[in-house]
């Protein structure tokens, strides 16, 4: 049995490494991740974590672990924005707003796929136009849902959250530990 983790994200392996796992494979899936008209964010999560997982190709007895994070305002899924113009965008969209950020977790194993979302309720303060400038001049808002990422220089914007940190991060670790457990990965093994 071996696990390969179905994401690029260096994130999601080192929250894996929280948990002292180590994936024996990093096989990132190439799907569409486009939302369907009309489609809302938690299914949009849950649906792209499910098609990343079955995208992976591994032995019958593999597990793939696979997640997709989605920030949402209201309705309207912020995906990872295009470029900068898109990501100041998004970031004023949320500043002295409550958003959610969706992580959809998806493991297989044979046929089987055990999925979990984490959603998350995250305030963003109003940020003013020499934060925003040096934010995005810093680069850190490339690939990541909502044009941020809490873990690094957007945390200083972050006064409020409920719900799982390393969820927001991109990996919720409780969520994850019970789908690799239920899928037979064994999580706590000793030494």
């Amino acid at each position: 049995m071996k696990l390969i983790l179905g994401s690029g994200s260096p994130r999601r392996k080192e929250l894996l490494a929280q948990l002292g796992i180590v994936p024996d494979a990093i096989l990132p899936p190439d799907i569409n991740e486009d939302p369907a008209r009309g489609e809302l964010p938690r299914p949009y999560a849950a649906r792209l974590a499910r098609e990343k997982a079955a995208a992976v190709s591994a032995g019958p007895e593999d597990i793939v672990l696979c997640a997709d994070t989605t920030v949402a305002l209201g309705r309207r899924i912020l995906g990872k924005p295009a470029d900068a113009g898109e990501a100041a965008a998004f970031l004023l969209a949320l500043g002295g707003r409550r958003h959610e950020v969706i992580t959809a977790v998806a493991v297989r194993r044979g046929d089987r796929i055990w999925t979990r979302e984490s959603v998350s309720a995250v305030k963003m303060k109003r940020l003013s136009g020499t934060e925003l400038n040096a934010y995005l001049a810093g680069g850190e808002w490339e690939g990541k849902a909502g044009g941020y990422a809490i873990q690094g220089a957007a945390g200083a914007f972050i006064p409020w959250i409920s719900g799982s940190f390393t969820g927001i991060v991109g990996l919720p670790l409780a969520e994850t530990a019970a789908l690799l457990a239920a899928a037979g990965y064994p999580v706590w093994r000793q030494g």
